[in-house]
């Protein structure tokens, strides 16, 4: 046991000393070992705070966007200085690092996080609407008047993903407007349409019971999507 934590302890330290290289690909690798050391996650505190103090004088946009991916695998305790020291990202002309940021406030029940992911649901990037936007719909339990209105600019989203984790969203807080568009969705499911049945579990409106054998009744003619999806969905509402 003594042996193996004296391993363990070389090894964190020699990552420790990677960050510290001038050269980018050996930085981000020492970065990359520190996020996931340890099961469970060991130093976490210490990993933290030299990967802030890196931060303070890192430019490289793929230093910074993976130090960023690294605090979102660590940001159960970040402190509210830390929060806001990582969203003015938010503002970063790079795309990657902007995504990265997604990810390292996605989770988190703080109102700047929130703030932050909600601007970034609307970023002109589509993978970082789509993170940032399945964050706000499912990573966190938050409800109020923006969150909805961020979801509701994303129901008619241009990428149909990111339209299904808004209406998802909207679904798990059971706002009453998404109910016609489930409806509209459920007339034209298929094989990709996973994500609507899961949007209608949790809407869990009982109307929708009558709707579902409808299609399953239709669906045995157009066979648009496997039966036991939506023999699945009925069972649920009927409980």
């Amino acid at each position: 046991m003594e042996l193996r934590k004296r391993k363990s302890s070389e090894i964190y330290n020699s990552a420790i000393e990677l960050t510290k290289s001038s050269d980018k690909k050996e930085k981000i690798i020492g970065i990359n070992i520190l996020a996931q050391f340890g099961n469970p996650r060991i130093h976490k505190n210490q990993t933290l705070r030299i990967y802030f103090n890196l931060l303070k004088e890192e430019n490289d946009i793929y230093v910074v966007s993976s130090i960023l991916y690294a605090i979102g695998h660590n940001n159960e305790k970040l402190t509210e200085n830390q929060i806001d020291f990582i969203c003015h990202y938010d503002s970063s002309k790079s795309s990657t690092v902007r995504h990265s940021l997604t990810f390292a406030v996605s989770g988190i029940e703080n109102k700047n996080a929130i703030y932050t992911l909600i601007k970034l649901s609307k970023d002109k990037d589509s993978e970082v609407r789509d993170w940032a936007t399945f964050a706000i719909a499912a990573l966190i339990s938050n409800d109020n008047d923006a969150i909805r209105e961020a979801l509701w600019e994303r129901v008619t989203d241009s990428d149909k993903e990111i339209q299904n984790e808004a209406i998802f969203g909207l679904a798990t807080r059971k706002d009453a407007r998404i109910k016609e568009v489930l409806k509209k969705e459920l007339e034209t499911v298929n094989f990709n349409s996973s994500y609507t049945l899961e949007a209608i579990e949790v809407f869990n409106d009982k109307e929708f019971i009558t709707l579902l054998e409808d299609k399953i009744i239709k669906n045995k003619i157009e066979q648009v999507i496997p039966e036991d999806w939506l023999i699945s969905t009925l069972d649920h509402l009927k409980k």
